[in-house]
């Protein structure tokens, strides 16, 4: 009962030591069982199909992602646990001095990890459960599911999770910390406080040299990236370039580290203003120790910016070109080459109902061994075999496809003696402009035609959920004439405008679907690009939430630490009278420039690597990332600013004179 009162009272007047700590394994907790409880949502019960489909696939991915965030929160626990146990060095050596065993030392911290567990649990738990509420609605707006029979719910099998999940990680922390106090000897934990690390000038030379260097190897790297990024053909490659990255990174941050203070003192009158030597000094100091962890936190912050604004981005893109890619309710591609059925044939003969449509309208593309890739493409494509060479180019006839154009809100052609190629994704574009720059002439039944445009014009046939048509013809009518039938189509909308009746037809008409009938619909499209863009934002904010908690963190205790480590330094500075606002001021120039540190580089990294993830992103034709990237400094502004208010304000708290 004794062990177990010191405990709890340790707890007590340790409480500013253990803010950080609560504040993390509270926020761990929290985002752990938002993301596991998403299925048990009563929301998503009146659902289609198709959607609650979608939905399993997207909890069964973030279940597999709790895996891995696990992991990351698991390590973040131990090494958080690891520096209060430096702090506390002092303090078991009185306690083994009073003749206090190792055994019970160790009964002491059992009781105390138990007792944060147990209370982090709860409070993570409760705040787990209420937001959670609020991520249920976000996806129920997502997916328009209905939202007049939600009910507050709390999922037991997340709870039981969190509990096994986080149970695992303190018990880790537990058997770490018995091993480290059996392993400690008595003079060392007394003298704990005294063991200060050494801080080693730097050649000023040696660094300036290294400073350049590492840029220079960081400006090649970026290079490769972005205008060079042709040239990365193989998956090494790439990965060379993040490990180009990697090292400069940590060449940069150790140059620097031996470079602040030479450079503050070169200004004898800035330097010697107010504290501004004490903070210099103090600031140095920290670099000097951290560049191996800075580093880290570096790449980790760019790593998450870079996960946030891929997240949001691809979410925008796969919900702005709904309206686009999908203008029809129904879409049917028959396959005409396989049984010389059109489509009106084929429904005909397999009695398929075309009752509930409305505005139907089909027609038919075609192919000749006149139009192959060889002839259109040119020289593009060099290395790719004889029968992708000899494939031949879908053509339709230019009054079919001015009727469907009305129905997409796309521009109509008059031609004459003339073609128009046109589509959609973004590659494929580049590669037929090269070919269409000069307007070249193509050879058709023995008659020339020309060129209308010297690009590729923007429009598609095939109703999809992305920017995927690799091109088509548009010719004159009778162009056509002894052309082999390739596909046959069918567009059409829904009579009614009723949501359910609307699902109902909607499932009917994709049951029809087959090897040779190929149906598109509207409700389909827009719920598997949903469904996409919902599972990328949830992973994305899954992961890049824990990354940007597991920095923020571990900056967080490193200040704590070099605060109580310094507390005598403050004192001193009180005793020949300097001004406590004075040295709050001092405390928050270097906590800032500390959390600074790893941030302005990590964002410069940002600011190409978002680049390369915009350059993955083309299928999707999404270029504007400034709405993700404003998404994403706010929850830096958020988590990252919350941190540093908190450190700020646990370390004041640390360094009064008492």
């Amino acid at each position: 009962m004794m062990l177990f009162n010191l405990s709890l009272k340790n707890i007590k007047k340790s409480f500013k030591d253990y803010a950080i700590y609560f504040f993390t394994l509270i926020l761990g907790v929290a985002i752990f069982y938002i993301f596991n409880s998403l299925e048990s949502q009563t929301v998503m019960l009146k659902l289609s199909n198709s959607t609650k489909d979608i939905i399993q696939l997207m909890n069964d991915i973030l279940s597999g992602v709790s895996v891995f965030v696990s992991f990351v929160l698991g390590f973040l626990i131990v090494y958080a646990n690891q520096f209060l146990m430096k702090r506390r060095k002092r303090e078991f050596g009185i306690y083994m001095t009073l003749g206090m065993s190792k055994k019970q030392i160790s009964k002491i911290l059992l009781v105390e990890t138990i007792t944060i567990g147990l209370i982090s649990l709860l409070v993570g738990l409760i705040l787990g459960v209420a937001l959670s509420q609020v991520m249920s609605i976000i996806v129920a707006n997502m997916f328009e599911a209905d939202m007049s029979k939600f009910t507050f719910v709390f999922s037991s099998s997340a709870m039981i999770k969190t509990m096994i999940y986080f149970g695992i990680m303190y018990l880790l922390v537990l058997i770490f910390n018995t091993i480290q106090v059996n392993r400690q000897q008595l003079i060392k934990l007394l003298m704990a406080n005294k063991q200060n690390q050494v801080v080693k000038l730097k050649n000023a030379f040696l660094c300036i040299i290294v400073f350049i260097g590492a840029v220079a190897l960081l400006s090649y790297a970026y290079y490769n990236v972005t205008a060079g990024a042709n040239n990365l053909t193989e998956t090494f490659s790439v990965f060379l370039q993040m490990i180009y990255g990697a090292i400069a990174t940590f060449l940069i941050y150790w140059s620097i580290s031996g470079l602040v203070l030479k450079l503050v003192m070169t200004s004898k009158n800035h330097y010697f203003k107010n504290l501004n030597s004490f903070t210099v000094k103090q600031i140095s100091s920290k670099i000097n120790t951290t560049v191996l962890s800075t580093t880290v936190i570096c790449l980790m912050l760019f790593l998450t910016i870079c996960i946030f604004s891929s997240a949001f981005a691809l979410n925008k893109a796969s919900t702005a070109q709904l309206n686009e890619l999908a203008p029809v309710d129904i879409q049917m591609q028959k396959d005409v080459s396989k049984d010389n059925l059109t489509i009106d044939e084929y429904l005909n003969k397999k009695q398929i109902s075309l009752d509930g449509l409305t505005d139907i309208y089909t027609f038919t593309t075609y192919q000749s061994p006149q139009l192959t890739i060889r002839h259109t493409y040119g020289g593009t494509y060099k290395e790719v075999s004889e029968s992708f060479l000899n494939s031949c180019e879908e053509i339709i006839k230019v009054s079919d496809y001015n009727k469907l154009a009305k129905m997409y809100n796309l521009p109509t052609y008059n031609l004459k003696d003339e073609y128009v190629v046109m589509g959609n994704y973004e590659n494929i574009i580049n590669a037929r402009n090269q070919f269409l720059k000069d307007k070249p002439d193509i050879e058709l039944n023995g008659k020339v035609y020309h060129s209308k445009f010297n690009k590729c014009q923007n429009g598609f046939l095939s109703m999809q959920s992305s920017h995927m048509t690799m091109g088509v013809y548009i010719v004159p009518d009778e162009v056509v004439s002894d052309f082999s039938p390739l596909n046959s189509y069918l567009m059409s909308n829904y009579i009614s405008a009723d949501k359910d009746n609307r699902n109902v037809l909607d499932e009917k008409m994709q049951s029809y679907s087959s090897d040779v009938l190929l149906i598109n619909t509207r409700i389909q499209i827009y719920t598997s690009s949903i469904g996409m863009g919902a599972m990328v934002i949830f992973i994305g904010l899954y992961i890049g939430i824990v990354f940007l908690i597991s920095c923020a963190a571990i900056l967080a205790l490193k200040e704590l630490s070099q605060s109580i480590d310094n507390k005598e330094k403050y004192q001193t500075l009180r005793k020949i009278g300097v001004d406590e606002r004075m040295i709050n001021r001092s405390l928050f120039k270097q906590i800032a420039i500390y959390f600074a540190f790893p941030l302005i580089l990590a964002i410069i990294h940002s600011i190409f690597g978002i680049q390369v993830c915009n350059m993955m992103l083309q299928t999707f034709n999404q270029t504007d990332a400034l709405e993700a990237i404003i998404t994403t400094g706010i929850f830096l502004v958020i988590i990252y600013g919350g941190y540093f208010i908190i450190t700020y304000l646990c370390s004041k708290s640390i360094i009064k004179d008492n």
